[in-house]
């Protein structure tokens, strides 16, 4: 293998630089040269890419984000957009490609990887959904973020003897939000995976009021419902100041973590001696605490169970 290249898709999670300096430190000490794919599969399918060296990615590992940028591809998608990638790479004189990214992004090296492109991935996103995985790049990074946050808002909460509504992220999975209620003993969690009623939630608000407890914090994952919407019924309900702060986007940002800086470089190396050894349509990740190289197919089948037993957690605690 003479050349090869990588790329960032889909959502952005703290890590993903580290994992690029280590595709390219790996490669480098192999002899191989290294393309960055700028804007994930879009740059793919236009041939937007930037050669990538030491010096390049020398002050990278600290960093939030991705340097080589990410976008969604819906031209992707199409037969037509998955040949042309893959002649983009014949064009550009690639032998092997490493994919960063989730769910969406592994898919997309799947369906290279059948196409007869030489493809590896790397796992990460904030949401941890791969039930594969132990904990992808990212994820310990967001949920530290998310638990800073809801410290900050239990001191105003306290303050003013109020419920606080704190939304984070988690469309289909909540293991964000269940992890950041019991690290910051937050008094009720909403994720997608558990049904819940408004009725439910004002119960539990009230019996917290009956039991003079000074404040609530409930924590809700995007995809269990939305927390301003949940605020306003609540304050409507009990006739309380509800409020609510959804955190959105700010936990993609930030510095990642030691363990994020660390399980990116362990992961993406990996991924790229596969590579370079002739390896196809696996990804890397860490299983059982080891870095681990699963087939594509095994690796995205299924969504994360959510851990019944920390969800019960979360009720006793809340009381």
């Amino acid at each position: 293998m003479q050349r090869l290249a990588v790329l960032t898709s889909g959502g952005d999670a703290p890590g993903m630089n580290a994992a690029i300096r280590a595709v390219v430190r790996v490669a480098i000490e192999r002899g191989v040269e290294v393309l960055g794919v700028r804007r994930g599969y879009v740059g793919l399918i236009q041939g937007d890419v930037t050669a990538l060296d030491s010096n390049a990615v020398g002050g990278i590992i600290e960093e939030g984000g991705t340097i080589l940028h990410t976008a969604r591809c819906p031209a992707f998608k199409t037969d037509a957009g998955q040949v042309e990638a893959v002649a983009a790479l014949a064009r550009l004189g690639v032998d092997g490609l490493v994919v960063i990214g989730g769910n969406g992004s592994q898919a997309g090296a799947l369906m290279l990887h059948r196409r007869g492109a030489r493809t590896v991935g790397v796992a990460s996103t904030i949401d941890n959904d791969f039930a594969a995985f132990d904990i992808t790049i990212g994820a310990d990074t967001a949920l530290n973020t998310i638990v800073a946050a809801i410290d900050r808002i239990r001191d105003t909460a306290s303050a003013h003897e109020r419920t606080f509504i704190v939304e984070t992220m988690g469309r289909g999975c909540g293991w964000l939000a269940l992890h950041a209620a019991l690290a910051t003993g937050a008094d009720i969690v909403l994720v997608p995976e558990v049904p819940w009623t408004v009725a439910r939630v004002v119960t539990r608000i009230e019996a917290r009021q009956r039991a003079q407890k000074a404040h609530t914090i409930v924590v809700i994952a995007e995809g269990a419902g939305s927390g301003t919407a949940l605020a306003q019924q609540l304050s409507e309900l009990t006739g309380a100041d509800i409020r609510a702060t959804v955190l959105g986007h700010v936990v993609r940002g930030g510095a990642p973590t030691a363990f994020d800086r660390i399980l990116a470089s362990r992961s993406a190396a990996a991924a790229t001696q596969a590579l370079l050894d002739g390896r196809s349509g696996v990804v890397a990740g860490l299983q059982g605490g080891r870095v681990t190289l699963l087939g594509t197919e095994e690796a995205l089948a299924g969504t994360r169970t959510l851990d019944a037993s920390l969800y019960e957690l979360e009720g006793t605690f809340g009381v």
